[in-house]
C-alpha cells in the first residue's frame, strides 16, 4: 500500500512540477532569421530545457502559406517541448498573453529609397506593434526588437505600448557584440569564450562604437586586459572598429543575403540572458532606453549601453572610464540616434 502511495505521489508530484508553456511570438517568421531561429527556441536553447513553449508566427498575409511550411517543419522536428504552433496575420491572435516577443519583421531598405521613407514605413508597422502589445500582451513581456532600425523601432514600439514598462524593451545589439568578442578572441588566438567585457555603444547601424577598454581576456589561464593582450593599440582603434561596424555589410556582399545564423545566435544569447542572467562579473550589450544613465548619453533614446541581468531585469553597468577618444566615438553615435529618433516621432505624431 505505502509503495502504491509512493508511485501515485511522485507522478502527481511530476505533472505538478511541469512548467506551464510560455508564449512566445516571433515576427517576419517566414523569413530567413526566424527560420535560423525557430529550431532553438522550440528545442529549449533559450528558455530552458524544461520549459515547454508555445510559438506564435507572425507574419504578413502574402507569407501566410510560406509559414504552413514552417510549421511543417517544427511539427517534424518532433520537440517534446513544442506544445503548439500558432501561424497568424494577425495581431491580436499574435501578441494574445504572450511572455516574450521577438520582432524581427521591419521594412527593408530597397533601392533607392530614401532614409526617411525608411524610417517612415517603419514607424507604422511599430506603432501598431506596439499597440497591439499595449492591448493584448501581458504586462510583463519582454520585447526585443531586431527588424531595423533596430534602436528607432523599438523606441516607437514602446512609446506605443504606454502600459508596458518601457525597461521591458530592449533592442538586438549582441551580434555587433559577439563580433567584437570573436574578433579579439582570433587575434589572440584564443576562444570566444575567454573574451569578455567588450562594449557595443549606441545604434546598430554603422556608427557604432565596439570598445574593448574594458574587456578582459583569458590568454593561458591568465586574464588580462583586451589591450595588454592584443597589444596592437592602432589596430584596435582602427581596423578592429572598421571590421565590426562593417560585418553586416561584408556578409551581404559575400553571400548575397543578410546575417541570418549569426544573428538567430545572437537573439538567443540575448533572451537567454534576460531568462536566466548574466554571468557574475560579466557585462553584455544590448539597446535600451538611456534615461537615467550616467554617460551623458541623451533621454528617450534606445542606446546600447553594457548591461548585468538579474531576475530578468537589466542595469546598467556604471563608473566605467571614458577617454576622450571613446567619447567622440559615443557621442558621434548618439547623434545619429537623435536625429533618427526625432524624424520618426514627427511621423508617429502625423
Amino acid at each position: 500500500m505505502l509503495t502504491l502511495l509512493t508511485s501515485m505521489y511522485l507522478v502527481v508530484r511530476a505533472v505538478s512540477s511541469q512548467a506551464e508553456p510560455i508564449r512566445v511570438v516571433v515576427t517576419g517568421a517566414a523569413g530567413q532569421i526566424a527560420y535560423s531561429l525557430l529550431y532553438s527556441i522550440a528545442k529549449g536553447d533559450v528558455f530552458g530545457k524544461d520549459q515547454p513553449i508555445i510559438l506564435i508566427l507572425l507574419d504578413i498575409p502574402p507569407m501566410l502559406p510560406v509559414l504552413d511550411g514552417v510549421v511543417m517543419e517544427l511539427q517534424d522536428c518532433a520537440l517534446p517541448l513544442l506544445r503548439e504552433v500558432i501561424p497568424t496575420d494577425k495581431v491580436e491572435v499574435g501578441f494574445k498573453d504572450i511572455d516574450a516577443a521577438i520582432l524581427v519583421g521591419s521594412m527593408p531598405r530597397k533601392e533607392g529609397m530614401e532614409r526617411k521613407d525608411l524610417l517612415k514605413a517603419n514607424v507604422a508597422i511599430f506603432k501598431t506593434q506596439g499597440a497591439a502589445l499595449d492591448k493584448y500582451a501581458k504586462k510583463t513581456v519582454k520585447v526585443l526588437v531586431v527588424g531595423n532600425p533596430a534602436n528607432t523601432n523599438c523606441l516607437i514600439a514602446s512609446k506605443s505600448a504606454p502600459s508596458i514598462p518601457k525597461e521591458n524593451f530592449s533592442c538586438l545589439t549582441r551580434l555587433d557584440h559577439n563580433r567584437a568578442s570573436s574578433q579579439v578572441a582570433m587575434r589572440c588566438g584564443v576562444s570566444s569564450d575567454k573574451v569578455k567585457n567588450v562594449i557595443i555603444w549606441g545604434n546598430h547601424s554603422s556608427t557604432q562604437y565596439p570598445d574593448v577598454h574594458h574587456a578582459k581576456v583569458n590568454v593561458h589561464g591568465s586574464e588580462m586586459a583586451a589591450y595588454d593582450a592584443v597589444k596592437d593599440e592602432s589596430w584596435l582603434r582602427g581596423d578592429f572598429i572598421s571590421t565590426v561596424q562593417q560585418r553586416g555589410a561584408a556578409v551581404i556582399k559575400a553571400r548575397k543575403l543578410s546575417s541570418a545564423m549569426s544573428a538567430a545566435k545572437a537573439i538567443c544569447d540575448h533572451m537567454r540572458d534576460i531568462w536566466f542572467g548574466t554571468k557574475e562579473g560579466e557585462f553584455i550589450s544590448m539597446g535600451v532606453n538611456a534615461t537615467g544613465n550616467t554617460y551623458g548619453i541623451p533621454e528617450d533614446l534606445i542606446y546600447s549601453f553594457p548591461v548585468e541581468i538579474k531576475n530578468k531585469t537589466w542595469k546598467m553597468v556604471d563608473g566605467l572610464s571614458i577617454n576622450d577618444f571613446s567619447r567622440a566615438k559615443m557621442d558621434a553615435t548618439a547623434a545619429e540616434l537623435v536625429d533618427e529618433r526625432d524624424t520618426a516621432l514627427a511621423f508617429l505624431s502625423q
